[in-house]
């Protein structure tokens, strides 16, 4: 996790004129580049099916860039760094070529052997480029071979394991970089500092003194243009098998050894190898699923989930998930891990929400029942720290009101804080995969998770069971209700 200033190396995305590689990672690189982390001692190659040529592609680099330029930093000159080549990911021919320009990038920028290959395309062609990048020799040179590959990895343990395996072919896992974006968000790494670098809240982090923990992601959007994916993945797997499971991950794990990439794996994976496993019947007592219908937001009609472009009009997939997690382990033994997300609900929010327990006995009875203790996490659209107290209502008596202590997190310029993706590929170039998902983490929340989506699979469920425009189902209240709690808003 230690700080790297320059790195030189010949990065090939895959999927090079793709919208992920116009949105995120060729203003990441930039950002690298104008702080930095990259100089003159690198190349990007592109590649896609597309016939586009050199300038062609270096005039979509720039055009990707508008409204972050840097002065001082001439997005021309960063681009010209950059080489497309047309590619068909089943062709030798293709890869031969390929070959031939890294090799020959290689030398003009002296890289020094380091490639880092970035997989921005469909995951069924993830096997079959690691595989002729080790036939083809790619991965034969003196410097590091490091793979990005984009989520989702599998749609369960089966197809997962099975891409898994193809991928060991050419590289050793500590060479692959599964990349979780949430992961590389400022306040999910700021969990770690929150957590051990403040004794008044790692002392208090156990079921003595914490209620029970909420973690919403939640989405004003629909699914738009992605009916065809969202119809073979459904929120399940698509929001909770990674980015909510490597957040409870994080709040559930121990305190490591030394702030490492294997020691914080290793806790990682013991927290969800604590994961309470869930099946059959009992699927319907912890978890709760919905579909958005059409609804009214500041008085436009939108239509439901249904009515959506590529998607079944008899659809029985989940546009929203939420559920009570139990960590089975002496730190977290009885309490609650609620976590709920979902698509066309009535704010788009982050947030991670500890509450602790009342005090034993309220001494100012006279009065309504005290305001609970709450550490609020805030990931997005806001990033900061929130910490819900009780304090002395201003006049005589003792009445009590509560207030909030709030910091806002933003960097010293005022800016906002680093794109995750930079920071991800930041971490890669260095080879730090703290914030990537390790194969031992996958496994098992795949494992977790296709025990609910073959109980769900196999039952029709009455959808569309929420408007858009709200926070859900309403039986995702009463799971929390069951309990004596409600969610924090």
């Amino acid at each position: 996790m230690t700080e790297v200033k320059e790195q030189v190396a010949l990065i090939t995305i895959f999927g090079g004129t793709g919208d992920l590689a116009n949105r995120k990672l060729y203003p990441s690189l930039y950002h690298l580049f104008t702080k930095g982390f990259l100089k003159e001692n690198f190349a990007v190659i592109g590649t896609a099916r597309r016939p586009w040529t050199n300038d062609f592609f270096r005039e979509k680099v720039v055009e990707s860039l508008k409204g972050i330029e840097k002065e001082g930093f001439d997005p021309q000159d960063f681009a010209s760094h950059f080489y497309y080549q047309s590619h068909d990911v089943t062709n030798q021919e293709s890869y031969v070529q390929l070959k031939n320009l890294s090799d020959e990038l290689d030398k003009k920028y002296e890289l020094q052997g380091n490639r880092l290959f970035y997989l921005a395309m469909a995951p069924n062609f993830f096997g079959t480029i690691a595989s002729r990048l080790k036939s083809e020799g790619f991965v034969d040179n003196d410097g590091f071979s490091r793979l990005i590959i984009e989520k989702p990895f599998g749609r369960d343990l089966a197809s997962a394991q099975e891409l898994n395996e193809s991928l060991r072919q050419a590289f050793a896992e500590n060479e692959i970089y599964r990349i979780d974006h949430y992961l590389g968000k400022e306040m999910i790494q700021n969990i770690s500092v929150i957590r051990f670098a403040n004794s008044i809240i790692e002392s208090l982090w156990n079921n003595r003194y914490i209620d029970n923990v909420q973690v919403t992601l939640s989405e004003t959007l629909g699914v738009e243009d992605r009916g065809r994916y969202y119809e073979e993945s459904g929120a399940l797997r698509d929001m909770v098998q990674n980015h909510i499971l490597q957040i409870v991950s994080l709040l559930a794990m121990e305190p490591p050894i030394k702030l490492t990439t294997q020691e914080i794996r290793h806790e990682k994976v013991r927290a969800l190898r604590s994961l309470r496993v869930i099946e059959g019947e009992d699927v319907y007592k912890y978890f709760v699923r919905g579909q958005y219908g059409p609804g009214t937001v500041d008085g436009e009609q939108l239509e439901g989930y249904r009515q959506a472009e590529n998607v079944d009009p008899d659809s029985n997939t989940e546009t929203f998930v939420a559920a009570k997690l139990m960590i089975d382990n002496f730190r977290w033994s009885g309490v609650p891990f609620y976590i709920r997300t979902g698509k066309r609900l009535a704010k788009k929010t982050t947030q991670i929400a500890i509450q602790f327990k009342s005090v034993p006995m309220n001494l100012f009875g006279g009065q309504q029942s005290l305001a609970g203790n709450v550490l609020v996490i805030h990931i997005q659209p806001d990033e900061g720290i929130t910490l819900h107290m009780n304090v002395k209502e201003p006049g005589q008596g003792m009445l009590t009101m509560p207030i909030n202590l709030n910091y806002a997190h933003s960097s010293p310029d005022g800016m906002n804080t680093p794109e995750a993706y930079e920071k991800l590929i930041q971490d890669c170039l260095n080879g730090d995969a703290t914030y990537f998902s390790h194969w031992d983490e996958v496994s098992l929340s795949w494992n977790f998770v296709d025990k609910v989506a073959n109980v769900w699979s196999n039952t029709k469920e009455h959808f569309p069971n929420y408007a858009s425009g709200t926070m859900g189902p309403k039986e995702a209240d009463k799971l929390v209700a069951q309990d004596g709690f409600e969610w924090f808003e």
